[in-house]
């Protein structure tokens, strides 16, 4: 069988993530598919590894246009050539198809659109418009796919309620993890006693944007700081639009002398291993996620984890870490002075947590997507 993958709109971030470490680790003829062939732009398809036994990459100029010239392609040209390429079926992990090819298999990666109380955040503007013909899009593309591949069993029901639809031929696959960020817990910091001169570190990676409510977790630290902890908080990521500003007025409120809250802004990926290893808390307090990597990324680097109790957060933390509302500072302070006050706790967290964490790898995440995709393709075969 020949597998055709459309990633002419998959351009940058965790998209980009999925694809490049899913085709490093994959054996297609395992799933009895002898030829994969990648549709991309110029910059994510020179990410992927070569495999010349059984991978073939195609360029096309357009896919370095716009979103609106990608988007005529793919519903004018690229169901053509699919067809020219003799695939059997098409998996499009961006979710969108609006094509004539089948059988297709469209992919969840974004809850945003699916989540109404999120999206009225962004309030009117570009990025509603956005997420709002998203759900569109997506939501047509899921109803009429001939399998849908979800990565959490919370973003399958949040969308299948959103679409009002029960999709018939759908399939739970977790992303994977980077060996980068498996890394043994030191006792040493574990059972450490934070004062004065040896604080604990709080670090909490992500964007910054309305729903991941960093701000939030500025007070939360002044509120500690208050009560007498010694803590500091590094804060990690991109900043989106209105949300730096609004960042960065907590921190002058909560810390004027910039002495112990710092914002590191955007840092490269293969670099933010160290921090987590640097850390002695990490936070993580979105409020929307389809599957949380970052979570992902601080259970395995062997810190315990003080957690948004809101999404899929529960369904991937389970029972290691302490959770709290991410819209309440008192809370997320609460659960983080829960951690800081036991050593044990902080212990059982990190081993519960190293332990969900093993079965989050890429060569999982690849074999069962090529064995949903041989399912999907024999059954319309």
């Amino acid at each position: 069988m020949i597998l055709g993958i459309d990633a002419s709109n998959i351009r940058v971030g965790g998209g980009v993530t999925h694809l490049v470490e899913l085709l490093r680790v994959a054996e297609p003829s395992k799933f009895g598919f002898s030829k994969v062939v990648v549709w991309g732009c110029a910059r994510t398809l020179g990410q992927i590894e070569d495999r010349p036994d059984w991978l073939e990459k195609r360029h096309e100029a357009v896919f370095e246009r716009g979103v609106v010239s990608r988007a005529f392609w793919q519903s004018r040209v690229l169901s053509r050539r699919a067809r020219e390429e003799n695939c059997d079926v098409l998996f499009v992990p961006g979710g969108s198809f609006r094509g004539n090819f089948f059988p297709i298999v469209s992919m969840s990666q974004n809850l945003l659109p699916f989540e109404w109380r999120e999206l009225k955040r962004f309030g009117f503007a570009l990025m509603t418009l956005k997420m709002v013909a998203l759900r569109y899009t997506q939501g047509t593309t899921f109803k009429r796919a001939d399998g849908v591949l979800f990565l959490t069993e919370y973003a399958k029901r949040a969308v299948e309620r959103a679409i009002s639809y029960q999709i018939p031929n759908s399939a739970v696959v977790p992303l994977g993890l980077h060996d980068r960020f498996s890394v043994e817990a030191s006792a040493e910091r574990l059972s450490a006693a934070y004062g004065p001169s040896r604080p604990c570190k709080l670090l909490y990676v992500s964007v910054v944007d309305v729903y991941k409510h960093q701000w939030h977790v500025v007070e939360a630290a002044r509120i500690l700081r208050e009560q007498g902890c010694h803590v500091t908080l590094d804060i990690v990521g991109a900043a989106v639009g209105a949300a730096e500003i609004r960042l960065n007025e907590a921190i002058r409120k909560a810390d004027p002398g910039g002495s112990y809250i710092h914002y590191r802004g955007k840092v490269p990926y293969e670099t933010i291993s160290e921090y987590y290893r640097n850390c002695d808390v990490n936070v993580f307090a979105s409020s929307c996620e389809n599957m949380p990597n970052i979570l992902l990324e601080a259970m395995a680097s062997g810190v315990p984890v003080a957690c948004s109790k809101l999404g899929p957060m529960p369904e991937v933390l389970k029972d290691a870490g302490v959770y709290f509302d991410p819209e309440c500072p008192v809370e997320i302070a609460s659960a983080i002075k829960e951690l800081i006050d036991s050593p044990d706790l902080r212990v059982s967290c990190v081993r519960k947590a190293k332990a969900l964490v093993v079965q989050y790898s890429w060569r999982r995440c690849a074999d069962e997507t090529f064995a949903f995709l041989e399912h999907v393709a024999q059954r319309r075969g």
